[in-house]
């Protein structure tokens, strides 16, 4: 398996196909170059190919290339002197060309390698702490069937500080869904901030326009000069929704087969920038689904289109249960990108199934 890892350091589909072509290409020109000039000096053309396999394979295989060029590069000039080692031994400089770059070439790709180690584990530890932070979200709370799914991107060290939470307490159901400005594990230990304080507050305010207030103030203390947290937080009480929405995509509402956004007449500022909350309320009927997402999503592309949300999230999320619901629409995601994605994405679909209390 450590193996396998060491050839993903160029990690993507795509990118280790355009090197794997860019080297075939070298190693097509290299050979054309000692077909049509009956030339020694050609000879030097065989450091490229080792030379560019260090971009992207490992440095054993990259000494296994350089080996071969060198052999190549033996063989063509002993026939080309009619096998007279006298004539290979006069274009010493020429082999000693190849010989440097075969060095090179390897060293490149044990530094590439190490450095691709370092950026894993750092992955690995952000997203281990990313997993801590993010505490599972039970199946049923309040009124609701709840499901909550991670999509991680997992481009290099650049983890998400995408956040969610649902707490049942005494003023009702409350969920908090929200997105740090930035990655790495600065966006991480702000999404702690965010997740720690709401977890707090929750119990504590009546108002979610306090929570809100509370929340900002966190952020303000803890964040960057340019850092802030996108965030929408929900409060069900006796059947009515109140919804606050601090810069973030709008939540959607799939009711009878039919999906609209929950949006503000204003939306507020991200929290760390002293958002005036700005409640909606909605009243809930059975079989409601509200689905809330973070912007990884919403910037979701294929050649520069945006993945459609309203015209395929909604008959997605709208059949099954909730769980098999973001398991379909994260499927469905992957296949239209046809590809990575660029960003972490954090859905939560909710059921409003009141009899089942």
């Amino acid at each position: 398996m450590a193996r396998a890892d060491r050839l993903t350091g160029f990690s993507t589909p795509s990118v280790r196909s355009a090197f794997t072509a860019a080297f075939a290409v070298v190693v097509v020109l290299v050979g054309l170059r000692l077909a049509v000039h009956d030339d020694s000096h050609a000879v030097s053309w065989l450091a490229l190919p080792p030379l560019a396999a260090s971009a992207f394979l490992p440095w054993r295989w990259v000494s296994g290339i350089g080996v071969a060029s060198m052999l190549a590069a033996f063989g063509y000039l002993w026939v080309l002197h009619d096998f007279s080692l006298t004539g290979v031994a006069v274009h010493g400089v020429d082999f000693l060309v190849v010989a440097v770059s075969v060095v090179i070439s390897a060293a490149v790709a044990i530094v590439r390698e190490r450095d691709d180690d370092r950026l894993r584990k750092l992955t690995q530890l952000a997203s281990v702490v990313q997993q801590a932070i993010l505490r599972p979200i039970g199946e049923r709370m309040g009124p609701f069937d709840i499901a909550a799914r991670y999509v991680s991107a997992r481009s290099g060290a650049e983890i998400g500080g995408d956040l969610y939470e649902a707490l049942g307490t005494e003023y009702g159901v409350r969920i908090i869904i929200g997105d740090v400005r930035g990655k790495g594990l600065d966006a991480v230990r702000l999404s702690s901030t965010v997740l720690g304080s709401f977890r707090h507050v929750a119990f504590e305010r009546s108002d979610q326009r306090c929570m809100v207030a509370d929340l900002d103030h966190a952020v303000a203390r803890n964040a960057g000069d340019e850092d802030f947290v996108t965030a929408i937080l929900l409060q069900e009480r006796g059947g009515t929704l109140e919804i606050i929405n601090c810069g973030h995509p709008p939540p959607m509402l799939v009711r009878d087969g039919v999906a609209t956004y929950l949006e503000p007449d204003s939306m507020a500022p991200p929290l760390g920038l002293g958002p005036s909350a700005r409640e909606i309320t909605l009243r809930l009927q059975p079989g409601d689904r509200i689905f809330l997402y973070t912007d990884g999503l919403a910037e979701a592309r294929k050649d520069g289109e945006f993945f459609p949300i309203r015209e395929r999230a909604w008959s997605l999320i709208g059949h099954g249960n909730v769980g098999d619901g973001l398991a379909s629409l994260e499927t469905a995601l992957r296949r239209w990108v046809g590809g990575p994605l660029t960003d972490d994405i954090a859905l939560l679909l909710l059921d409003y199934r009141p009899e089942s209390d």
